[in-house]
């Protein structure tokens, strides 16, 4: 019994360490974004294309078979939204706002959770999403801005799509096959959606644009969604949401590098609040003992 537990702490452990991985990759979206000068519909379906066919071939190399079901396709729903609202807010508001907004999502997984699933939570994971949300006002403090209301309005529903993602992939269990169907569900109806739609309000685009929508697709979107793909195996919805705030940490570090914005001091405030939350509950989380986890699971049913 002691090896099994063991073995799924290591589990969990990978896990996270290629969630971390995936956060990095992911906060390579809001640059390219910006750059690029084509309708946000046609950057979110341009991008999910390229991703649609790198994990299309990921799984027809694993032979994973394709499974329809209510959790693939609430998971498809939900990442779909997000895509899209993602994409629009970079587009209408700051990055930054896009990215606060969004990762607003673990509040929304304990909403749904206690709400909808009626599961009953640790007071620790509540106190550590309080304690990063509180990092992320503080990284982005002076840069939110009353204006870009609509922007801000699709990156509060990115941050909803996002967290029924991220629940349904909890709630479909360890089958990869549901995980990475729901993710290609997304990628596909992204496309469809986005592509012909964003034709309409894209005049023409140049050759460096060309190149910055296959690295959304390759290296910011597909690889990443991969790697999640197999995380969210082994790695709670919540931790996968709190891990992959790396994103809204690092995005403006390389929108300081290449256009020369820097952060306050009030965001490196930020910024420390949010390291050091996110690797404590992760420490604790990962060093919990059999016990707790079982009466936690009695507790829920």
């Amino acid at each position: 019994m002691q090896t099994i537990n063991t073995f799924d702490q290591h589990a969990k452990r990978n896990a996270m360490l290629i969630m971390a991985l995936c956060g990095v990759l992911w906060s390579l979206g809001g640059i390219f974004i910006k750059l690029i000068s084509w309708s946000p519909l046609l950057i979110a379906g341009i991008r999910s294309i390229i991703s649609a066919l790198i994990l299309g071939g990921y799984m027809a190399y694993k032979k994973v078979p394709i499974k329809i079901c209510k959790y693939s396709i609430g998971a498809g729903l939900g990442l779909s939204g997000s895509c899209i609202c993602f994409v629009i807010a970079t587009k209408l508001t700051t990055a930054a706002n896009a990215i606060v907004l969004q990762y607003a999502a673990p509040v929304f997984i304990l909403i749904i959770s206690a709400v909808f699933l009626k599961q009953k939570l640790l007071k620790r994971d509540i106190v550590v999403v309080a304690i990063t949300m509180i990092g992320i006002v503080l990284f982005f403090f002076d840069q939110l801005s009353p204006g870009g209301l609509l922007g801000n309005i699709f990156g509060i529903l990115a941050g909803i799509t996002l967290a029924i993602m991220l629940v349904m992939t909890g709630l479909g269990g360890k089958d990869d096959s549901i995980r990475m169907t729901g993710i290609l569900i997304a990628h596909c109806l992204t496309s469809v959606i986005g592509t012909p739609i964003g034709l309409l309000g894209t005049d023409g685009t140049t050759g460096i644009e060309i190149l910055y929508i296959v690295i959304l697709g390759v290296f910011q979107l597909g690889i990443p969604y991969v790697l999640f793909a197999i995380a969210t195996r082994d790695c709670p919805p919540l931790a996968a949401s709190l891990i992959a705030m790396l994103e809204p940490l690092l995005n403006p570090v390389w929108v300081a590098i290449f256009v020369g914005e820097m952060p306050g001091p009030i965001a490196l405030a930020g910024a420390a609040v949010i390291i050091i939350a996110v690797t404590w509950w992760c420490v604790a989380d990962t060093k919990k003992p059999a016990e707790e986890t079982s009466q936690i699971d009695a507790e829920t049913t």
